[in-house]
């Protein structure tokens, strides 16, 4: 799997926002990924040194579209702790 394809977005919310203070940045990663392939491809695209990455598997939601029931996809977020002094910028022009 190439490195661009692990990785698909960042995660931006309160609580990352929040984690980024503690050097943790949080990633939605592809289904099939492993904390290695994670671990290399942040490494490789933002030219940082990694220390540990946990995945964590969050579960679809039942939603009510127009009266049918529907599940939203399942998906994988991978929560990345980086070498203390490094750092990625997320936000444009930060």
């Amino acid at each position: 799997m190439i490195n661009e394809e692990v990785i698909l977005s960042p995660v931006i919310t309160e609580k990352s926002s929040l984690l980024q203070e503690s050097n943790k940045y949080v990633f939605k990663v592809h289904n099939k990924s492993n904390k290695f392939q994670v671990k290399k491809a942040v490494e490789e695209i933002f030219d940082v040194v990694v220390e540990n990455v946990n995945i964590i598997k969050v579960k679809g939601k039942n939603k009510m579209y127009g009266g049918k029931k529907t599940l939203t996809p399942s998906w994988k977020k991978a929560m990345v702790t980086l070498k203390l002094g490094d750092s990625i910028s997320l936000y444009e022009g930060a």
